[in-house]
């Protein structure tokens, strides 16, 4: 799981979004989190297809 692909026009893993959400400042905050993991991933500027996706991996990692 940890290495799957979640946005294709990246190429950003699982696991490179679960390293973001820890890297970022606001981990009480869903929507927050988005912002500062897509800065440091670039997840879901392209297509934008993978933001449900990304909004549930930080979701799930959030609530432990």
């Amino acid at each position: 799981m940890e290495n799957t692909v979640v946005c294709n026009c990246k190429k950003v893993t699982y696991n490179d979004i679960v390293v973001a959400l820890h890297a970022s400042k606001t981990f009480d905050d869903v929507l927050g989190s988005f912002e500062s993991v897509q800065k440091i991933t670039n997840c879901s500027t392209g297509c934008g297809g993978c933001y449900q996706k990304v909004l549930d991996i930080i979701s799930k990692e959030m609530m432990g």
